[in-house]
């Protein structure tokens, strides 16, 4: 008995351990999670944190800088110093002294020293230009995360899309098998009342398998498609997932502004960023200009040294000094003349940079606008096509019930109705991704 519960419960707990482990995402909720769990993104975030901390890095070059030293010293024997010749002379004769050695030692065996040093930078025009440089690159890393964020909602997006149209797919498959699961057994039925052919019956028994076969295929595609989005996500691969919107949920219509406005640059993350790069390029020119500028430092120290020949003796003595410092570039071998002629030409080629973003925009959107329009068009076209595959499909129904048709015509129109629903499915996806790609142009 124990054993049987023993079991009855790991059941349980398997089943709900794997309900947990199963998930299904709209597609908002899908890009929510990627953005908290992408790789990509991940990085980026670690970029913005290490520009913040490249900014304190700049500015503490400003800031009074102080550093305490120390250091003991034990000589093991006293340097030498060799004294002039004049040191052995007789001061009142002149004569040189026989008993004088010129070999003199000075100093202590040993020597303590502790310090402060105090520097401080009070102007450097360089020094304010970098400074900023680096607020606006910190800026410019923000932005890029922001476009590595609409970068994988994008891929997300097309991750998203192929398991939706197989859903889709799917749906269609399965109501069609019904559809003709419940006509083959009216058929059989007729078939052993002998008021139909076997031939009839082996038809709509073909027509069956094929379908079947065809929602085989995409069990095995949608597998497939489901591990990409997976992928994209950062969501384990162990785990199952599954997508949980429509296509009719998820198509919108674009406003007349979207299909007809003027583009606006600044939507988009990448011209914001690129933006951004010509205005740290345009800094980068004046640190270079401002290295021309003098330098005024400020620095000062206090110290105190012990000094004695046994650690029983010694004196302690202090010292303590302050001053300014100036710096004058003179001449430097053209060296920052060609910084800021090499600065210059690397700002044109970001501000050449921006004019090809802008025309490459301004083709995206108007491409995005064409597609969308044609998009449109052929969902209209296909469901004007399918309603009237319905209709024949439904024709051929009521004439094979009523005995006037046959089950030829019955599969010849069950096979267009199929065609006709795969084809607006299809142009919904079309309608689907030009939309997306339409919001992408316009930075939506």
């Amino acid at each position: 008995m124990r054993r049987l519960i023993f079991i009855l419960l790991s059941i349980l707990i398997v089943e709900n351990t794997e309900g947990q482990n199963s998930r299904a995402f709209t597609l908002e909720e899908a890009i929510e999670y990627a953005l908290n769990n992408n790789i990509e993104i991940k990085d980026a975030q670690i970029s913005v944190e290490d520009a913040d901390q490249r900014v304190i890095e700049t500015r503490a070059m400003g800031i009074p800088q102080v550093n305490f030293s120390t250091d003991f010293k034990h000589f093991l024997k006293l340097p030498i110093t060799i004294l002039p010749e004049q040191f052995g002379l007789n001061p009142i004769t002149g004569e040189p002294n026989p008993d004088f050695n010129n070999e003199v030692a000075f100093g202590v065996k040993n020597t303590f020293n502790m310090g402060l040093e105090f520097t401080s930078l009070l102007f450097d025009g360089s020094y304010f230009t970098g400074l900023e440089a680096a607020r606006v690159y910190t800026n410019q890393v923000r932005l890029q995360f922001e476009s590595e964020k609409a970068e994988v909602r994008n891929t997300v997006k097309d991750a998203y899309l192929p398991a939706l149209i197989i859903e889709e797919n799917q749906k269609i498959l399965d109501k069609n098998i019904s559809n003709l699961e419940k006509l083959l057994f009216e058929t059989q039925e007729l078939y052993k009342a002998g008021f139909v052919e076997q031939l009839d019956v082996d038809r709509l028994e073909l027509s069956l398998a094929n379908i079947k076969a065809e929602k085989e295929n995409l069990e095995s595609q949608k597998e497939l498609v489901i591990n990409y989005l997976k992928y994209q996500m950062g969501y384990p691969m162990e785990e199952d997932l599954s997508v949980s919107d429509d296509l009719k949920t998820l198509l919108t219509i674009p406003t007349q502004k979207d299909l007809d406005g003027d583009i606006d640059y600044t939507q988009r993350a990448e011209y914001t960023v690129v933006q951004s790069a010509v205005n740290l390029n345009e800094l980068n020119v004046k640190r270079y200009k401002d290295g021309y500028l003098p330098q005024l430092i400020a620095f000062g120290s206090y110290g105190v040294t012990w000094q004695g020949d046994n650690f029983k003796d010694g004196a302690w003595t202090d010292n303590s000094v302050v001053g300014l410092q100036l710096n004058v570039p003179i001449f430097d071998g053209f060296n920052k003349k060609a910084k800021v002629q090499r600065a210059n030409l690397q700002l044109e080629m970001v501000k050449n940079r921006k004019i090809r973003l802008e025309r490459a925009i301004e083709l995206q959107v108007q491409n995005a606008r064409t597609s969308y329009k044609n998009a449109l068009k052929r969902v209209e076209d296909r469901q004007k096509n399918l309603d009237l595959a319905q209709r024949i499909y439904d024709t051929s129904q009521i004439k094979y019930k009523e005995g006037v048709g046959s089950s030829l015509e019955i599969t010849q129109a069950e096979q267009g109705l199929f065609q006709a629903q795969s084809n607006l499915i299809n142009a919904k996806y079309d309608l689907l991704v030009a939309q997306i790609n339409l919001d992408t142009a316009l930075g939506k």
